[in-house]
């Protein structure tokens, strides 16, 4: 019995919108501002794009690099680049320019759609790379800024006017081909390019829809920027349910509570750092719901206090665990019956943890890094997460060395130490370049953190190992205090000896903004970066 195209079909996520605008084709599927499209309208539009994308010289296999805010464009790039053939690069737009034209030329790409507020950016990063893209300019009435564009630049929208509305899409050959290809953060170097195919992509769609419970048609807040991890695969997973997506620009607490209101929200996700901002929000700012919102949060690890917060607000807040070479997500905090007799408190501390495989992954498991051999699940002897499943990369692009040494083993080994608890979750305790060894005894800067959180003036904190003469590390807290809160560095690390066995105590305590990247993650290498400069100093 051999595979015939009568009963194998390369899956691909591009079938869901197709599906869905047959099904479901007067439903609203994207709605930014003033602006809405039907998922018929949607299909259109990606279908003429793809057109013109191959009119322009595309071919199988090119690179499509997009440099763009959550709009419309942006979620149409996730159908009409596959459906041209191509591959997806999507952008962070934090990045500098030195750095986008290293992935443009890393990634040798082709076309670069770029949001105008950006163009100045990209036209810096084009001059600097060797790679000559043509440039595709969309145009938005509600960007900050509109730098001048030369008249000949190529606009988003002819991509569409001119495109064939019966061209007919190209269908990957292979569930193994290239997909999209996202650079990771590139804190430690220069970012390296992680390769997804349309088979991962297709069942990270399928996963998420049984491990978030999705209903038919949720009405889905995108504030997770689609340039990390494709936004968690959300723009695939919501295709699939034939939902609709409300594209945020920009991220700001009123913003997003009015969003909230005014779309009747069911879902929406982020960065613990951005529930931190709700949660942390003026009272004349936040809005309660009377309905259930769900949220899925995903990044550093969450502190309690945070999720706690967010549950009083009323939403059900779902902790989950990913990286970029993972596509997003693979663990979730997936809750238990018994969880809902526990008090809010306890109920936010189980949540806050890594949790267990969702439905796409097969396996996870925690290892020792030197024996290579399973650690107990006794909640104590920490060792590293490694995975393995159908949602893990090809590999790094151009980077053969990097590829097998994520692989070493037949895992892909993630860098993150943690433990495994009795009832079989797994809970991160650091990254393995995280962990502050002092005196032998291994801390953990999470726990420190969260330890902070719950000090009724600190907004955001974030530890990291700082050099002492006596016990080779000790912790430094840099903390974020919240608006109007004041506190002083003695009251703090007297809190932590109060909450914490005393010798993981800071024993430095800096006040100030902490850095952040765009998804919201704390940059930990440019705090370490000021230890460097003020013990220069």
């Amino acid at each position: 019995m051999n595979k015939n195209p009568a009963n194998f079909v390369p899956l691909t996520p591009i079938s869901f919108l197709h599906r869905t605008a047959d099904i479901y084709g007067q439903h609203k599927a994207v709605i930014y501002e003033n602006r809405e499209y039907s998922w018929s309208e949607s299909r259109e539009r990606c279908v003429r794009i793809a057109s013109s994308l191959v009119n322009l010289g595309i071919k199988q296999g090119d690179t499509v690099s997009v440099l763009a805010f959550n709009t419309p464009e942006m979620f149409e790039s996730h159908f009409s680049i596959p459906m041209a053939g191509a591959v997806l690069n999507t952008i962070n737009i934090r990045l500098d320019a030195v750095t986008i034209a290293h992935i443009l030329d890393d990634s040798n790409a082709k076309i670069l759609l770029v949001d105008r507020e950006l163009f100045e950016v990209a036209s810096e990063s084009l001059s600097a790379c060797s790679a000559s893209p043509k440039v595709v300019v969309i145009e938005d009435e509600f960007s900050d800024s509109r730098p001048e564009v030369s008249e000949n630049i190529i606009k988003y929208e002819s991509l569409v006017s001119d495109g064939d509305p019966l061209f007919e899409w190209h269908r990957p050959y292979d569930e193994w081909q290239p997909l999209s290809l996202n650079y990771t953060s590139g804190t430690t170097g220069r970012p390296k390019g992680v390769v997804y195919h349309h088979r991962g992509s297709y069942l990270m769609s399928m996963g998420t829809v049984i491990g978030w419970e999705l209903p038919n048609h949720p009405v889905y807040l995108y504030s997770v920027p689609m340039f990390h991890c494709n936004g968690w695969g959300h723009a695939w997973t919501i295709a699939a349910v034939a939902g609709t997506v409300v594209c945020l620009r920009t991220f700001s607490p009123e913003k997003v509570f009015n969003l909230l209101e005014k779309q009747s929200v069911t879902h929406f996700g982020g960065a613990p750092i951005m529930l931190n901002m709700l949660a942390n929000a003026p009272k004349k700012i936040q809005k309660s719901f009377d309905r259930e919102i769900k949220v899925m949060t995903a990044g550093a690890p969450p502190p309690a206090k945070v999720l706690e917060s967010m549950m009083s607000l009323g939403f059900n807040v779902m902790h989950v665990y990913g990286l970029t070479e993972t596509y997003g997500h693979i663990l979730q905090a997936a809750p238990q019956p018994s969880w809902l007799n526990k008090s809010p408190a306890e109920m936010a501390r189980l949540t806050s943890r890594q949790g267990v495989r969702f439905p796409m992954t097969e396996d996870v498991s925690v290892i020792d890094q030197t024996t290579g051999k399973h650690v107990p699940a006794d909640g104590e002897t920490i060792g590293e997460i490694v995975i393995r499943c159908n949602t893990c990369m090809m590999g790094y692009l151009n980077n053969p060395k990097a590829t097998e040494e994520a692989f070493a083993d037949d895992w892909f080994h993630s860098g993150d130490l943690a433990v495994i608890h009795t009832d079989g979750y797994i809970q991160i305790k650091d990254r393995s370049k995280d962990i502050i060894i002092s005196g032998g005894e291994n801390i953990s800067s999470v726990e420190i953190e969260n330890v902070l959180y719950q000090h009724p003036s600190v907004g955001e904190a974030a530890v990291v190992a700082m050099p002492d003469e006596v016990w080779g590390e000790t912790p430094c807290a840099f903390v974020e205090l919240k608006a109007g809160e004041n506190t002083s560095e003695d009251e703090l690390i007297s809190f932590c000896k109060e909450n914490m066995a005393k010798f993981k105590r800071p024993q430095k305590v800096v006040f100030g903004p902490l850095p952040k990247t765009a998804t919201g993650k704390i940059q930990k290498h440019e705090l370490r970066a000021t230890l460097s400069n003020i013990g220069e100093t």
